[in-house]
């Protein structure tokens, strides 16, 4: 065994005690950092915020809405529901809206979800650009049940939302458009019908009399009166014709007292839809003709003879001589006196301008008196799609066929 000296001894266990307060000071420091670290750190409230993973809309408020209106680019469309529970826009003739396309808007919204809250900072909120964007749901007294104002796409995808008034911005996989239009939210179905409702079916032509067509059931043969003899009413023109109308749609309106609509009326043909249950829908279908329109000739214009510098004008007839051609330097006798041979220079052709047909308007009228086509009838006229028209059977002859000769046993 090795004695150390009592110098040495004394070194070693001040050494050791140095060592010993500086891991103490070192384990403070640490617990301290750690405090600090702890108090001094970002909130996490991206778990705690109650919104988060839920759906960007409930449907059930749907029930207790009375208005939707949607805002964009400075614009405000107002959907309106009935107390039939119909919605419509009235700002565009109280027409009905397309349920399907509002069903669709409603279903984007409710398969929405909030994936994270992006900032609470007044700052960095305004850059994620909340303008004028938004939808909100109002009750019968016209207070707020819901808004939702829409910021810019994500770049990693989804839109920044907001809720009501609040001062947080959300990132949600929300993929909606916000349409402001309100002739974009339009029904525009003029009749919703189907061709197996339909029992008979009249048509008028420009000569002649109508083809009155009928069937005693859905899967029953057409037949018409007045039929020529060994024809039959031909079954796939009648089809084309219930295609057509029993869905009738409309693309524009136009005020009842606009010319256009006027001359429609002027140059119209009509169809008669009788369904089975005994309504009637009577479509008066027309448009403004072609037309061509003579165009005058401008006149050219005459240097005055008395003008300075203008001389004496020769005194050359209109004629042209079919005369041998005269000898340079000497004036054609057919053309300084009006000769024999002389005959007259062929008459320019008139110009004409044509003026293109009208736009189509279609008529209709129901004989249930509660139809709501009725009443829309009343406040504008309804442009439909040209080829409605055009494709119309122009003779009677095109509505039936020759009967089908058996073969012979």
């Amino acid at each position: 065994m090795v004695l150390l000296p009592p110098e040495e001894v004394t070194l070693s266990f001040s050494s050791a005690m140095k060592l010993k307060s500086l891991v103490l000071v070192v384990a403070i420091l640490a617990v301290l950092a750690m405090a600090a670290y702890y108090l001094q750190r970002p909130p996490v409230i991206t778990n705690l915020d109650p919104r988060i993973n839920q759906p960007v809309f409930d449907p059930k408020t749907l029930d207790k809405t009375a208005e939707i209106h949607l805002t964009d680019q400075s614009k405000t469309v107002v959907l309106a529901r009935q107390p039939d529970g119909k919605w419509i826009v009235p700002s565009y003739f109280d027409i009905p809206v397309d349920f399907s396309k509002l069903s669709r808007f409603i279903d984007d919204l409710a398969n929405g979800r909030i994936q994270r809250l992006v900032t609470a900072n007044p700052e960095r909120l305004a850059r994620l650009e909340f303008k004028d964007t938004s939808v909100a749901l109002l009750d019968s007294d016209k207070h707020t049940l819901w808004m939702l104002t829409l910021g810019k796409d994500a770049e990693g995808g989804g839109r920044f939302v907001r809720f009501d008034d609040e001062k947080k911005g959300y990132l949600a996989n929300l993929n909606v458009y916000v349409e402001s239009v309100a002739k974009n939210w339009v029904d525009t179905s003029l009749l919703n019908l189907k061709p197996d409702d339909i029992a008979g079916v009249e048509l008028t032509f420009a000569e002649g009399s109508p083809v009155v067509a009928s069937r005693a059931k859905k899967d029953a043969p057409w037949t018409a009166e007045q039929t020529p003899a060994g024809q039959r009413v031909k079954s796939e023109q009648i089809a084309s014709l219930l295609s057509t109308f029993t869905g009738l749609r409309f693309q524009d309106t136009s005020d009842l007292t606009d010319p256009k609509v006027e001359a429609a009326h002027q140059h119209s043909r009509t169809i008669k839809l009788t369904t089975f249950d005994h309504r009637t829908i009577t479509i008066e279908m027309g448009r403004k003709p072609e037309m061509k329109k003579p165009v005058e000739a401008l006149k050219p214009e005459v240097k005055s003879q008395n003008a300075p510098g203008a001389g004496p004008k020769p005194a050359v007839a209109n004629m042209v001589s079919t005369s041998s051609p005269a000898e340079p330097g000497a004036v054609h006798p057919g053309l300084e006196t009006g000769g024999a041979n002389a005959v007259p220079a062929k008459p320019e052709e008139p110009k004409v301008e044509t003026i293109p047909a009208g736009p189509v308007y279609a008529f209709v009228t129901s004989s249930d008196p509660s139809a709501t086509i009725n009443a829309l009838m009343k406040k504008q006229a309804f442009q439909t799609f040209d080829w409605n028209f055009t494709n119309l059977p122009q003779k009677r002859d095109e509505l039936f066929e020759a009967v089908p000769v058996a073969p012979k046993k």
